[in-house]
């Protein structure tokens, strides 16, 4: 009698975080981190706000390019290693000017919440099928394209304002991406082939 080859389903699934998903939770940590300082920062002003952009925006960017790095050859590395680079270059622009403008301040904010947006909704899309926690890597995208259009809508937003909308939006995908990294890190412990 001839046997019929099995074809298994891998017991554990070949995301995109796999074994760097304490990356994923630091970048959430420190996205809440941020949110939470944009909020609470007592006369908060435009050049506090940009220190804090800036030097989120960076270490989110590094965080994002050392997972890529750690992840290089699986799909959705070049997704993980742009938005790290979008990242650290929009951080780094809020430095180059030593009294920046709230225009251009709010413009660098939505050039990167709109192409980290896209970009994690691309990630979430393109690797569903392999990636744990998809769902909410969206959300934190779509919510990242939200605070974008919300910028648009409202250029001229008071200081105030602009700081209130950054803590609450930076704090949701903070949020998210906890739950990403926690969910990764949990699934693959439950998911383990057993020997």
């Amino acid at each position: 009698m001839t046997r019929i080859p099995v074809t298994e389903e891998p017991a554990v699934r070949a995301d995109l975080y796999r074994g760097r998903s304490w990356i994923v939770v630091l970048r959430g940590l420190t996205a809440m981190t941020f949110g939470i300082l944009a909020f609470a920062w007592p006369g908060m002003t435009l050049r506090r706000l940009v220190v804090l952009f800036g030097l989120y925006a960076i270490l989110h960017g590094i965080l994002s390019i050392a997972a890529a790095i750690g992840n290089r050859g699986r799909p959705g590395c070049g997704l993980l290693a742009t938005e790290g680079i979008v990242g650290f270059f929009a951080g780094a622009m809020t430095f180059q000017s030593r009294s920046p403008s709230a225009k251009a301040v709010v413009f660098f904010i939505w050039l990167w919440a709109v192409a980290t947006g896209i970009l994690r909704i691309a990630e979430a899309i393109r690797m569903r099928r392999h990636l744990l926690g998809d769902i909410w890597l969206m959300l934190s995208g779509l919510a990242a394209v939200f605070l974008g259009g919300m910028l648009l809508a409202r250029p001229r937003i008071g200081m105030l304002g602009l700081a209130s909308m950054i803590a609450v939006f930076a704090f949701l995908w903070g949020v998210f991406e906890v739950i990403v990294g926690w969910e990764t890190r949990v699934r693959r412990q439950h998911e383990r082939p057993v020997t």
